[in-house]
C-alpha cells in the first residue's frame, strides 16, 4: 500500500463512530468546552503516535503494540499487551456495530413509515432492531474478512473522501447558522458557562472521546504491506492526526453553536423544560448518538440523509479496519503460543485466519449486544490507554536494549516525549471512570461507567487466569523460527544486466524459459526468475511461507531448464497480496533490465486488456517489457517481425534476433502498406525497414518485404501463419488501461496460430542515459 492509502486507512478509522455517535455525549460531559476537549486530545494523541511511529517503522509487521512489548518488556506485559489490543479492538468494532445499527434504523425513521410503528411499540422495539442490525453488520465483515475479499486503498480513499465533504459541508452551514445569531457567543460563554463541568468536565469528555484517535494503531498493524515503510508509516501516522483533529474541533463548534433549541427538539429529547430554561449541551446529552443528524435537519440541507450516509459509510469502514486488526491481533497471539494453536490456524483455501476471525466475531457480538454504546466506548477507551501506556514505556526502554535497531524516524528530545505522553495518560484514565458516575474507590451511581469497569476487570482477570494458567508454559516451549517473507536460490553469477522471468506453473515455465534462454544470452544477463505466493488482504505476509513448497516445483523446473543451457540462473519465491506488486517490488529492488512474462493469449475480464496482472506490469514496470502468448514447445525455423518504426520495433528486431541466432532461423521483417500506396509511401516504408535490418545487421539470415494490406493487424495475422514465431514492438504507450502495447499488437497476440513476443522498450531518462553510457563503454 501507499503513503496515501494507509493515511486514508488511519483517517477513515478516526473520523469514524467516534465523530458521529459520540460527540453528543461528549458535549453533556464537558458543555461548550468539548472543542478544547478534541483540541487537547489531539495534542495527547500526538505524544503516543510518536511512540506509533518510531516502533512502527522499525518494526513493520502485523501486530503492532504487541510485538513491540513482548519484544522490550517483562513477562507478562506481551501477553496483556495482546490480551488489551484484542479486546479494545473487539470493543471498538462493536461501538461501530451499535452506531451502524443505530444510523440504519434512523434513516428508515427519517424517510419511511417505520417511524410511526416505533411510536406505537415504544423505544424497546427500536433497541432491539438496532443490535440485531448491529449483530447481521458484524457476521457480514466477518465473513468478508474469511473470504479475503478486501476493502481496496482506492475504496477507501473514495469512503473517507466522502466523509471529509459531508463534514465540510455541515461545518460550513453550521458556521453560518452560528455566526447569523448576533449573540451567539452567548451560546457558548452562558451555559452556565464555557465549561459547566470544570476541567473536570473537558478531560472525562477526553477520555470518553479518546477512542476516535487510536487511527495510528491500526496504521502500524497494516506496516508489513506498505510500501518503504521506514518512510511511509511516520508520514500517515502524523498527516492523519493533521487532517483528522481539525474536523474534530469545526464540527463541534458548529454543532454547539449551529443547533437551535426548538420545542421539536426537546420533545425528541425526552425534555419538558421550556427552551429559555435548558443549555444546548443538555440537548446533545439526551440526543446521544442521534445529535449530529438532529443538528444537520436544522441548518443542512437535506441533512439528515447526508449524515446517516456519512455515518454508514464510517461506520462500514471502520468495521472492516477492526475486524480486520482484532483478529490479526489474536492471530498473532497464537502464532506466539500464548493463545491457543487454533488461533494460528490458517485456512488451506481462503488462506485466512479463520478460526481468529470466528472468535473475534463472536467477541465483538457479545459486546454489542450486551452494553450501551457508553459502556463500549467507556471499555475500550480504558483498554487503548492501557496499551498506550505500554506502548510509550517500550519505546524508552528499547532505546537502551536495542540501540542497534534500524530507526527510519526517530524521536526527537528522548525519552521526554514518551514520558509526557504516559503523565497525560494517567491523568486520563482515573476520570473516563469518574465521568461515567464512579468515585475514585470504584463505588458510584451509574450504570454505565459500572458495566464498563466491570467488563474491563472481568477480561483482566481473566488474561491473568489464562496467562498463568496457559500461555506462560506454552511460551516457554514455543522454538524461535525465522519467518521468510522472501526465499532465494541462485547459481553464482558475475552479470550486469538481469532478465526477470515470472513463472506461475511448470507447464508455461518451459517454452518460457527457452525464449529466456536466449534473449539473456543476447543480453550477457543472469535470468531471475521469481514465483509469487499470493495470500488474501487480511492474511499476514508471513504466513504466505506455509505455501512456499506449493511454488518450489514450479521454481525449480524452469531454473533446472537455464542450468542445463548454462545460463546464470536465480530463483525466488515471493509472498505478496497480488502478483503485479511483488513483480515490480522485485524489479526495482534489483534493478532489473527487462521482465519476459507469459500470457495465455486470453483475459478473463474485460476491463484487462491482457489480464490484470500482466496489465500493471507493463504499463508501469521501469525497464524493458516483453510478453509472450505461450504457445506449445517448437523448433524455431522462421520468425516474423513486423515494424513500424521507432524505438519498440528496435527492441523487437533485438529480440528477434537473440532467438533467431542460436537456432539459425530466418528472419522477416516486414512493413505493411496499403494496396494502392503512392511511391513516396513505399519509399519511406522501404526506409523504415531497412532501419530495422540494421539492428540486425551482423545476422545474415535476414530479409525484408513489403506486404499489401488494408488491414494492418489482419494482414500480419495472415503473414504469421509462415513463420514459427511473431516479435512485434509496441505501438504506442500505454496511456489508457485499454491501449498496452497498442491495438495491432495485442490482435496479433490473440489471434495468430504460434507464438507472439510483444515487445516495449522503457522509455525513461534513466533507461535512455543508461544505454548511452554502455554504449559509450563499448
Amino acid at each position: 500500500m501507499s503513503l496515501t492509502d494507509i493515511t486514508m486507512i488511519g483517517v477513515g478509522a478516526m473520523i469514524g463512530a467516534g465523530v458521529f455517535a459520540l460527540t453528543g455525549f461528549a458535549a453533556g460531559i464537558a458543555g461548550p468546552a468539548i472543542t478544547i476537549a478534541f483540541v487537547l486530545n489531539g495534542i495527547v494523541a500526538l505524544f503516543i503516535a510518536i511512540s506509533y511511529a518510531e516502533l512502527g517503522a522499525a518494526f513493520p509487521e502485523a501486530g503492532g503494540g504487541y510485538l513491540w512489548v513482548k519484544e522490550a518488556l517483562v513477562d507478562p506485559n506481551g501477553f496483556y499487551a495482546g490480551w488489551m489490543s484484542w479486546f479494545a479492538h473487539a470493543v471498538a468494532c462493536a461501538l461501530y456495530a451499535v452506531t451502524f445499527g443505530v444510523f440504519f434504523t434512523e434513516f428508515f425513521v427519517v424517510f419511511s413509515d417505520l417511524g410511526r410503528e416505533f411510536a406505537f411499540f415504544g423505544f424497546i422495539t427500536r433497541h432491539i432492531l438496532e443490535k440485531a442490525i448491529a449483530v447481521v453488520v458484524i457476521a457480514a465483515f466477518a465473513y468478508i474478512n474469511y473470504r479475503g475479499a478486501e476493502e481496496t486503498g482506492s475504496a477507501e480513499l473514495v469512503v473517507v473522501v466522502i466523509k471529509l465533504v459531508i463534514l465540510g459541508l455541515f461545518i460550513l452551514f453550521g458556521a453560518l447558522a452560528t455566526f447569523s445569531n448576533p449573540n451567539w457567543p452567548a451560546t457558548f460563554l452562558s451555559q452556565p458557562s464555557f465549561a459547566p463541568a470544570g476541567v473536570a468536565g473537558i478531560i472525562g469528555a477526553m477520555g470518553f472521546t479518546f477512542i476516535a484517535f487510536e487511527g495510528y494503531e491500526i496504521i502500524v498493524q497494516s506496516g508489513e504491506e506498505v510500501v518503504n515503510p521506514g518512510e511511509n508509516v511516520p508520514k500517515a501516522v502524523f498527516y492523519s492526526l493533521i487532517i483528522v483533529v481539525p474536523v474534530y474541533v469545526l464540527v463541534a463548534f458548529a454543532l454547539i453553536g449551529g443547533l437551535n433549541i426548538t420545542p421539536e427538539i426537546l420533545e425528541i429529547a425526552g425534555i419538558s423544560r421550556p427552551p429559555d430554561q435548558v443549555f444546548v449541551w443538555q440537548v446533545l446529552q439526551n440526543l446521544g448518538e442521534l445529535g449530529l443528524i438532529r443538528a444537520a435537519e436544522q441548518f443542512l440541507p437535506y441533512g439528515a440523509l447526508l449524515l446517516i450516509v456519512a455515518g454508514l459509510a464510517s461506520t462500514t469502514s471502520a468495521l472492516n479496519a477492526t475486524v480486520y486488526s482484532s483478529s490479526r491481533v489474536s492471530f498473532a497471539m497464537g502464532r506466539d503460543r500464548v493463545l491457543p494453536g487454533m488461533f494460528n490456524n490458517i485456512h488451506p483455501d481462503k488462506k485466512t485466519p479463520h478460526v481468529a476471525i470466528i472468535v473475534s466475531m463472536v467477541l465483538i457480538m457479545a459486546m454489542a449486544v450486551a452494553l450501551p454504546i457508553e459502556s463500549v466506548a467507556a471499555a475500550a477507551d480504558i483498554m487503548f490507554i492501557l496499551l498506550f501506556l505500554q506502548v510509550n514505556w517500550t519505546v524508552i526502554k528499547m532505546r537502551s536494549t536495542h540501540p542497534d535497531l534500524p530507526r527510519t524516524f526517530e524521536i526527537p528530545y528522548m525519552p521526554w516525549p514518551p514520558i509526557i505522553g504516559i503523565v497525560l495518560l494517567l491523568i486520563l484514565l482515573p476520570f473516563i471512570i469518574y465521568e461515567l458516575g464512579l468515585e475514585a474507590i470504584g463505588i458510584g451511581t451509574s450504570n454505565e461507567g459500572l458495566i464498563a469497569l466491570g467488563v474491563t476487570t472481568i477480561w483482566m482477570a481473566l488474561g491473568l487466569v489464562i496467562y498463568y494458567g496457559y500461555s506462560a508454559g506454552k511460551e516457554a516451549e514455543k522454538l524461535e523460527e525465522e519467518t521468510p517473507t522472501l526465499t532465494t536460490e541462485q547459481t553464482p553469477a558475475d552479470r550486469e544486466s538481469q532478465l526477470v522471468v515470472p513463472v506461475a506453473n511448470p507447464e508455461s515455465a518451459e517454452p518460457l524459459m527457452l525464449s529466456a534462454i536466449d534473449i539473456a544470452r543476447d543480453m550477457d544477463a543472469e535470468i531471475h526468475v521469481i514465483s509469487v505466493v499470493t495470500v488474501p488482504q487480511q492474511t499476514p505476509l508471513d504466513e504466505g511461507r506455509r505455501f512456499v513448497d506449493d511454488e518450489r516445483e514450479t521454481l525449480e523446473k524452469a531454473m533446472s531448464i537455464a542450468e542445463e543451457a548454462d545460463v546464470p540462473v536465480r530463483g525466488t519465491i515471493r509472498i505478496g497480496h497480488d502478483v503485479a506488486p511483488a513483480i515490480l517490488n522485485t524489479v526495482e529492488q534489483h534493478d532489473s533490465d527487462a521482465i519476459l512474462m507469459g500470457w495465455r493469449g486470453r483475459g478473463r475480464r474485460t476491463d484487462f486488456v491482457l489480464g490484470s496482472n500482466v496489465d500493471q506490469v507493463v504499463t508501469q514496470a521501469k525497464c524493458d517489457v516483453l510478453v509472450e502468448r505461450i504457445s506449445p514447445v517448437e523448433d524455431v525455423d522462421s520468425i516474423l517481425l513486423p515494424t513500424a518504426g521507432g524505438p519498440h520495433a528496435e527492441y523487437a528486431a533485438e529480440i528477434a534476433r537473440a532467438i533467431a541466432r542460436p537456432q539459425d532461423a530466418r528472419i522477416n521483417v516486414v512493413y505493411v502498406i496499403e494496396p494502392g500506396a503512392g511511391e513516396d509511401e513505399r519509399e519511406d516504408a522501404r526506409e523504415r525497414l531497412e532501419s530495422a535490418t540494421d539492428v540486425i545487421d551482423e545476422y545474415d539470415r535476414v530479409e525484408s518485404s513489403l506486404l499489401e494490406g488494408t488491414d494492418i493487424a489482419e494482414r500480419i495475422i495472415e503473414e504469421s501463419d509462415n513463420h514459427d514465431h511473431t516479435v512485434i514492438g509496441a505501438t504506442r504507450e500505454g496511456l489508457l488501461q485499454q491501449i498496452v502495447f497498442g491495438g495491432i499488437p495485442e490482435e496479433v497476440g490473440r489471434r495468430a496460430k504460434h507464438t507472439v513476443i510483444m515487445a516495449k522498450r522503457h522509455q525513461g531518462i534513466t533507461s535512455r542515459l543508461t544505454r548511452w553510457f554502455r554504449s559509450q563503454q563499448q
